[in-house]
């Protein structure tokens, strides 16, 4: 490894202003611009990275203490020894560049026909993926990390601090490589060397029947790639069950409204209709009065883990005729003469099902 000093050629002692000049007269004799020889391209990035740690009072200390390499009786291997981990609270060694990334959430809406069995979404996501140019390795092909000269690899350095103990010697993350342990000269183009990327891709989502607003799915390894190409994060996708026109639910059963004529509730009749999942065939039994509830077993939704399915529930709203003919409202006078029926009064109130949608029955068009 070569030694800062000779690099730029100055002595140990040299002082700051000493150190600048040397650096700038390496500089124009160096640089890209003025001479373009693949040798004073690599001096010239041996002599920018010398100036970088010497330039800095904090990191020329570390790097004349021997980059944080102590004697193995110092003060930071006793304190290890009876608190474990080395005084001050830092870890040994280098960290990883590698890191797990970060979770990720994603909003889906469904239509309420396809909760009924579930459905295969496919949803586009933008994310962090690994760089396909260095696959997580963050450095240029061909190339690899080196080691950081000022901690020596270990991502640590040694600082003497005073206690009450006296002048103890404490453990530090390395200002110069960031507690890698290793520099990275010729960083990834492509992803400028986090080793991943930001992009658009799409995934095949399994929706599962049941579901409902607020309803979360979690993919582990969905999510955003590390770091350094680090494990996956986690993806949460979260679910919203769109409005639908006709048909509400409550639980995993279905409600709907069903408009039959006078005629029919008097005489009852056969009705076939469009539902969620294919045509439903019911009867209108003679005298249904509104507010009905009319239930077809097994119609509803499929519930969540599982292979049975609420039911289909049907709310009877007998309609009124509004505009007759003479001859029609002649009919009906006959009838009501025949039928003799109770004058309007006041009835039994009954909860029951047609609270839950009186809103439906009673909503203006």
């Amino acid at each position: 490894m070569a030694d800062h000093y000779e690099t730029l050629g100055v002595s140990r002692e040299a002082t700051p202003e000493e150190i600048k000049k040397a650096y700038r007269r390496l500089a124009r004799e160096l640089h890209p611009d003025v001479n373009p020889s693949e040798d004073a391209a690599e001096r010239f990035k041996g002599v920018t990275h010398a100036y970088d740690v010497l330039s800095d009072p904090e990191q020329r200390q570390r790097y004349d203490m021997g980059g944080g390499q102590g004697g193995a009786n110092g003060f930071g291997d006793i304190f290890e020894t009876f608190f474990g981990g080395g005084f001050g609270g830092g870890q040994r060694g280098p960290r990883s560049r590698a890191e797990r990334g970060d979770d990720a959430m994603i909003r889906v809406d469904v239509a309420l026909e396809d909760v009924i069995f579930g459905v295969q979404r496919e949803v586009t996501i933008n994310t962090a993926v690994l760089c396909s140019v260095c696959q997580g390795s963050c450095t240029q092909p061909g190339t690899h990390p080196v080691t950081c000269d000022v901690c020596g690899g270990q991502g640590q350095v040694q600082r003497q601090v005073r206690s009450l103990f006296g002048n103890v010697m404490t453990m530090h993350p390395c200002g110069s490589c960031q507690g890698y342990g290793t520099v990275i000269e010729h960083p990834c183009v492509e992803c400028a060397g986090k080793g991943r990327v930001r992009e658009r891709r799409t995934l095949n989502v399994d929706v599962p029947s049941g579901i409902d607003t607020g309803t979360r799915l979690q993919m582990r390894g969905g999510g955003e790639v590390g770091p350094g190409g680090g494990p996956n994060g986690d993806l949460f996708i979260e679910f919203r069950v769109m409005h639908h026109d006709t048909f509400s639910r409550d639980g995993n059963d279905l409600l709907c409204t069903m408009q039959v004529s006078m005629a029919d509730a008097i005489l009852g009749a056969e009705a076939s209709l469009d539902g969620l999942d294919g045509t439903v065939e019911t009867e209108v039994t003679a005298g249904v009065q509104s507010g009905d509830v009319i239930t077809v077993r097994g119609r509803g939704i499929q519930g969540l883990r599982s292979t049975s399915r609420g039911d289909l529930k049907i709310a009877v709203q007998v309609v009124t005729p509004q505009k007759l003919s003479g001859r029609e409202k002649d009919l009906v006078r006959q009838f009501a003469t025949l039928r003799k029926d109770d004058p309007p009064h006041l009835g039994e109130f009954h909860q029951g099902f047609f609270g839950k949608i009186r809103d439906r029955f009673f909503r203006q068009g």
